[in-house]
């Protein structure tokens, strides 16, 4: 039997405009793609779950690392147990101060807090943040720091955060871009072994284990980044077996991350 896709609308605007967007396709009955982060705020983010609830549509945010091979592959070392019981994680990305922020009249949208919902850190790190969220579950606890070391933009240049996972692993996490050079790095320490990946890019995956052996996987990423998730959600609408990964209540949860972290900076720029 031939299914028929039901048609879909994908919002790859700025976030400011994701719950406006979300919610007027909500009401028109049509099942929501919308980029990440899932919009400027947690309680934004609420209001566009209650309306793909109330009209009975699908909401997929584009949280496609969740889809990657590169990074199932580093979720199933993890959860076929290799590194042992996993006790914390460590998050580090910084990278040079561009140019293109250094133009008081053309600033890139990325970093004006109310298109963006905040600088770089809210780009970048969300998928970082995300993708931990896949793997471990939600993280119910944060504290955090933010600051714009260079004050070249309103957004925060420079976070660092702690937080803790419901199943008590524990994390850290550094980003700063005003640095001297590109670093991207997350740690997976167990009591068996650590696993070391970037989160950009095609960098090769890095294991140690407690005997001193030592294994690289490389896995390039697909010529189009994003194909892997979009097939699932293809699948979900189709009405075959599996489900995409990434919806509105996990896309929800990293920006609630993301708020805790960046409420004391926000609100100081009040």
């Amino acid at each position: 039997m031939i299914r028929k896709l039901m048609p879909f609308v994908y919002i790859a605007t700025p976030p400011s405009s994701h719950k406006e967007y979300t919610i007027l396709c909500a009401k028109a009955g049509k099942p929501v793609y919308v980029e990440k982060p899932m919009a400027l705020n947690f309680e934004e983010c609420n209001e566009m779950i209650s309306a793909c609830k109330e009209h009975n549509v699908p909401l997929f945010v584009a949280y496609y690392r969740r889809s990657l091979p590169r990074f199932l592959k580093i979720k199933e070392i993890i959860d076929q147990n290799k590194l042992g019981k996993i006790r914390h994680v460590n998050c580090v990305l910084y990278h040079p101060f561009e140019e293109r922020y250094d133009d008081d009249i053309n600033l890139p949208w990325t970093v004006l807090p109310h298109i963006s919902g905040g600088g770089i850190f809210v780009d970048l790190a969300c998928h970082t943040l995300d993708f931990l969220d896949f793997v471990f579950g939600p993280i119910k606890s944060v504290r955090g720091h933010a600051s714009s070391q260079l004050l070249a933009y309103p957004a925060e240049d420079s976070v660092s955060m702690s937080f803790l996972f419901e199943n008590g692993i524990h994390g850290t996490g550094l980003w700063n871009f005003a640095s001297f050079e590109r670093y991207d790095n997350t740690d997976i320490v167990g009591d068996k072994g650590k696993i070391s990946f970037s989160t950009f890019g095609n960098d090769s995956i890095e294991i140690q284990y407690t005997n001193g052996e030592k294994e690289t996987i490389t896995i390039e990423n697909p010529l189009h980044i994003q194909q892997p998730f979009i097939e699932t959600v293809v699948e979900e609408l189709l009405g075959n077996e599996g489900f995409s990964p990434s919806k509105g209540n996990s896309a929800a949860r990293t920006t609630w991350v993301i708020d805790e972290v960046l409420k004391e900076f926000r609100d100081s720029k009040k």
